[in-house]
């Protein structure tokens, strides 16, 4: 059975700097009826779990380690048996909210994990925060950005751990080298395609960021 794309949106907080703010987050399903990844375990472990259903968990995979993109991936973890894999460049940040209990595995650029016959590849894209990676599935014809590219831009670089200059560089060399008719799935919101957000991009870049 070929793999396919799942979605649900969880909603909770996100606190960074002192702030926090209501925020509802894209949870991504890669999987076929038989087993699955989970990109991204935000908030509600339970709703994840349930759909999920009695499929495989082979891993929790975190496009970064910002609170609201992590919060439920111990629980999730503890549940399932999944483990749970994140950039180390992100460390810091996860031991923010998850002090006591590390991850299970470190991302690298270039690894490709494998699920239901496809093949999800890992693109290091920091910038909104250091160990941020953006999932790409050649097969599915999709790129799961986590929150580093979004239907209007970048993702946000005005807190702790993020910078500007770095996410531009990132969705330049990493991003934009896809083919256009690539879906972006996002952390926040509506999803848009590679193309529909490289003009945009091209100006920034040609001013120089």
């Amino acid at each position: 059975m070929a793999a396919r794309i799942d979605h649900l949106v969880t909603s909770g907080t996100f606190s960074l700097d002192g702030g926090t703010w209501d925020v509802d987050n894209n949870v991504w399903i890669v999987g076929d009826d038989h087993e699955a990844v989970v990109i991204d375990a935000a908030h509600d472990a339970d709703a994840i779990r349930a759909a999920l259903g009695d499929r495989t968990l082979r891993a929790i995979v975190c496009t970064h380690a910002h609170n609201d993109h992590i919060d439920a991936a111990p629980a999730l973890a503890a549940a399932t048996g999944a483990p749970i894999l994140l950039h180390p460049e992100d460390l810091p940040l996860w031991k923010q909210t998850h002090p006591d209990r590390l991850p299970d595995g470190e991302l690298a650029d270039g690894e490709r994990i494998a699920v239901a016959g496809t093949e999800l590849t890992v693109l290091h894209t920091p910038g909104h925060a250091p160990g941020a990676v953006c999932l790409y599935a050649p097969e599915l014809g999709a790129v799961f950005t986590g929150d580093t590219l979004f239907a209007g831009g970048p993702g946000a670089t005005g807190r702790s751990f993020s910078h500007f200059p770095t996410i531009i560089d990132s969705i330049r060399d990493r991003l934009l080298t896809l083919p256009a008719g690539t879906a972006v799935r996002t952390g926040h919101g509506d999803g848009t395609t590679i193309g529909a957000e490289a003009p945009q991009l091209a100006e920034w870049i040609a001013r120089g960021h």
